[in-house]
């Protein structure tokens, strides 16, 4: 559900107000990157207190089809004094978490509600707990959730797609603006690096040089909406803004 203005505990001087914004952010709830729909402080710049939708407006608890025994309670940090990590993505957790009590899981907010498929018309990737295929990014198998294409060709890790992530977003967004961004404390640490070199590096050893650029394009479509799950916002729109980043 949507509201345009909501009060919340963890920015309890201003209101927030549900805005939408190409630019990328970090959230001040999970501490996680964010693009398009969110929850900004309408108290003005000062403040630049940002939430995902998942943060701003957080279930006090969660069931998830991956873990059937658990219970997934909304924290506002992650309990106790031992560093955790989230069982969908391999990252650490320093934010809003879901924690299950009995069974110790952790999952970030967003990973807690990423889409069990996402489809855009051509293409029907569906979320899996584990898969025994190659990632086509890493190439290793296991490790974390994973989105796998209807056709099984294409299957992509949330950790991988988190570690895409890693370098400064913000050169490649405010880079040519010469903004003094960078100088602030909320320097958001992620980017979206293009894939196309890696896509057909990976297609070129099995596929004739027709074949291997559809697979570069499927797979790069494939990770444009795989990116706009992780970043909160699993819409048409924000992946086609996703795939404008890779390019660059």
């Amino acid at each position: 559900m949507k509201y345009n203005e909501i009060s919340h505990f963890s920015h309890p001087r201003h209101n927030l107000n549900f805005d939408y914004s190409e630019a990328p952010f970090k959230c001040d709830g999970c501490k996680e990157a964010g693009i398009g729909s969110r929850y900004k402080c309408c108290g003005g710049g000062a403040c630049n207190y940002d939430l995902h939708t998942h943060c701003a407006i957080p279930n006090l608890s969660i069931a998830h089809p991956f873990y059937t025994k658990c219970s997934f309670q909304f924290m506002s940090r992650p309990p106790g004094q031992v560093p955790r990590y989230c069982n969908a993505c391999e990252k650490d957790v320093s934010g809003f978490v879901y924690h299950c009590k009995s069974c110790g899981f952790d999952l970030h907010p967003c990973c807690a509600k990423l889409p069990m498929m996402l489809d855009d018309g051509e293409i029907k990737l569906y979320l899996y707990k584990k898969v025994s295929a190659p990632c086509h990014r890493c190439g290793r198998k296991g490790r974390s959730w994973s989105y796998r294409s209807s056709c099984k060709k294409y299957n992509l890790h949330v950790a991988c797609v988190k570690e895409m992530l890693v370098d400064s977003w913000h050169e490649i967004y405010y880079g040519a603006r010469g903004s003094s961004y960078s100088s602030s404390s909320r320097k958001l640490e992620t980017r979206i690096p293009s894939l196309r070199a890696t896509l057909q590096t990976h297609n070129h050893k099995k596929s004739s040089k027709g074949k291997a650029q559809k697979c570069c394009e499927v797979a790069g479509l494939a990770l444009q909406f795989v990116i706009s799950a992780v970043l909160g916002d699993p819409t048409t729109l924000i992946a086609a803004l996703v795939g404008t980043l890779m390019s660059k």
